[in-house]
């Protein structure tokens, strides 16, 4: 399987939140993961208000940004580029996303019709699935349940 993570779900690889063995299992599971290059620094910011606003030890913080280092190498990186922009910014028009939601959406977009694949798309955001399903992406069964 081709499985795509928005940033919803990479952080719970890397946090223990609800949701977590579900995508542990998915990415267990999977030939490919990919992301947008966008994930890298909306994971970061996200360790980071963890931190911030619940309270996370600095030595989790670093173990989990170290963790996030030494995997994205493993990760196949969406580029973010012109064209990849403009399709984004048609899906707002199509669907209630935030700018990087639809960032994601094309990136896994893209990833279908460049490789000619079926791609599993993996969010925790309703929205984002929802449109993500219209775009003919492949919903893991736990999000809809």
């Amino acid at each position: 399987m081709i499985l795509y993570l928005d940033t919803s779900s990479l952080v719970k690889l890397y946090a223990e939140e609800s949701g977590s063995p579900e995508i542990r299992m998915l990415v267990e599971s999977a030939f490919t993961v990919a992301t947008s290059r966008a994930a890298y620094v909306e994971a970061r910011a996200a360790f980071s208000r963890k931190r911030r606003e619940n309270g996370l030890e600095d030595i989790i913080y670093r173990q989990m940004v170290d963790d996030l280092n030494q995997d994205w190498g493993y990760y196949f990186i969406i580029e973010i580029s012109g064209p990849l922009v403009t399709l984004a910014g048609g899906l707002t028009e199509k669907y209630p996303l935030r700018a990087y939601d639809a960032i994601h959406l094309a990136s896994a977009i893209r990833l279908k019709d460049e490789g000619n694949v079926e791609v599993t798309f993996s969010s925790f955001d309703q929205r984002l699935l929802q449109a993500a399903k219209v775009e003919k992406l492949i919903i893991p069964a736990f999000h809809n349940s």
